[in-house]
């Protein structure tokens, strides 16, 4: 999982990307390539 300050490019990466809030941080998360994961905060 990756850690970035920015999660725009991110999101763009791949179209099943999806940006969800948990716990007070932002997630970026994929089902089908879980590879693309990401979070901020």
């Amino acid at each position: 999982m990756k850690v970035a300050s920015s999660l725009k490019t991110l999101k763009t990466r791949d179209k099943n990307c999806r940006v969800v809030r948990r716990k007070g941080r932002i997630y970026v998360i994929n089902k089908v390539n879980p590879r693309f994961k990401a979070r901020q905060g």
